[in-house]
């Protein structure tokens, strides 16, 4: 099979869809792999790296979705990939269509087999190639709220973890999963008062056995979360409804009644995320303000950390792109009933109920 790999080119994007271990291994197997010039040096790997790999380099993205049978990425198709995108060819990514029309459309007229990292399951129905990203994310959600609460970014002014005779800040984080829970653990470990819910009791339980003192656990419903937003210094949205958008748990009237000068840092934005106003930022332009709460919503938050997020990402990702590769898409996902659930639009077909019902179009079962 010929496997592609091209450089990513959603804005400030640094990660990798392969490293050239994992290149080493498709061409042991009897694969091609065509690497895209360059798209590698955002994690801190160069072209000879993967060309001593077995790769073959290429000069441009175009000639790689032509020529290959199964792309590697690690964000969605930015609308110029859609276009290049082909007929039964497998592109295995992040999608998040719930939180894109746009994108379900343009991978539905590709008439592509789109393969989502984050609706793979495995035998204990987890998500084995969401959760990576979720830990770096959850790290990362604190540590960039952290920064946005200083003045000079229009934030409270706020030490997260204070100082002795002055109290620390108070972190509410929406959801005790993979993102929450990391989060929990980095706002803790700096000192701040931090509030974590959820609506899952025996995570909860689980939960308070674990973590630190200054960890309060809540089970979740509107009072409670519109009481302690009123509270909060710092917000974490860490909800996640696999494949489907995010309920939205902070609506409009609730930011009037936050302190000014508060940070909302929700990590769900690229399923719609859980403020209702929050909208996907960059990088380059992070952070905006409504009603006096600075709001952060950048899409691709891991992908700031490259090499950390790539290595990360692709011990996950290796050995689906290998079975991927030896047996072909359909044999791979006939055998493996967690990564056909991954297959979330399959040939101008919507295979994910949830995203079909999301923007009332056609849904498909896919079958093997």
């Amino acid at each position: 099979m010929i496997v592609g790999c091209v450089s990513e080119i959603k804005p400030d994007e640094y990660r990798v869809g392969l490293v050239p271990a994992g290149v080493a291994e498709l061409t042991g197997a009897g694969h091609t792999v065509l690497f895209q010039h360059d798209a590698g040096s955002g994690s801190g790997f160069s072209d000879d790296d993967y060309a001593a790999s077995g790769a073959r380099i290429v000069e441009t993205a175009g000639e790689i979705f032509e020529k290959a049978d199964l792309i590697v990425k690690v964000k969605e198709p930015q609308p110029l990939e859609c276009t290049m995108l082909r007929k039964a060819q497998v592109c295995f990514t992040y999608f998040h269509f719930a939180a894109d029309q746009e994108l379900t459309e343009g991978v539905v007229k590709s008439g592509c087999v789109a393969i989502a990292y984050e609706t793979v399951r495995d035998a204990e129905r987890r998500l084995p190639l969401l959760t990576p990203m979720s830990e770096v994310a959850g790290k990362m959600s604190v540590q960039e709220g952290a920064k946005y609460l200083e003045r000079p970014m229009m934030g409270r002014g706020i030490l997260l973890g204070g100082v002795p005779g002055v109290e620390p800040a108070t972190v509410l984080i929406l959801g005790a999963g993979v993102v929450g829970t990391n989060a929990a653990k980095v706002a803790a470990g700096l000192g701040a008062r931090v509030v974590l819910m959820d609506v899952n009791l025996e995570r909860l339980r689980y939960l308070s056995d674990v973590m630190p003192a200054n960890v309060e656990l809540l089970f979740s419903n509107a009072a409670m979360i519109r009481e302690h937003t009123r509270q909060a210094d710092l917000i974490v949205g860490a909800v996640l409804i696999p494949g489907a958008r995010c309920p939205t748990l902070i609506p409009r009237e609730y930011l009037a009644e936050m302190k000014p000068g508060a940070v909302i840092v929700d990590v769900g934005v690229d399923q719609g995320g859980c403020c209702a106003t929050i909208r996907p930022t960059t990088h380059a332009d992070p952070t905006y303000i409504v009603d006096g709460v600075v709001h952060y919503g950048v899409t691709n938050m891991p992908g700031a950390v490259g090499r950390t997020s790539t290595f990360a990402l692709t011990n996950a990702t290796m050995p689906y792109v290998l079975r991927l590769a030896n047996q072909g898409y359909r044999k791979a996902t006939a055998g493996d009933p967690g990564l056909r659930e991954g297959v979330d639009v399959h040939c101008g077909r919507v295979t994910n109920q949830a995203v079909a019902r999301l923007f009332d179009m056609e849904y498909q079962p896919y079958q093997p």
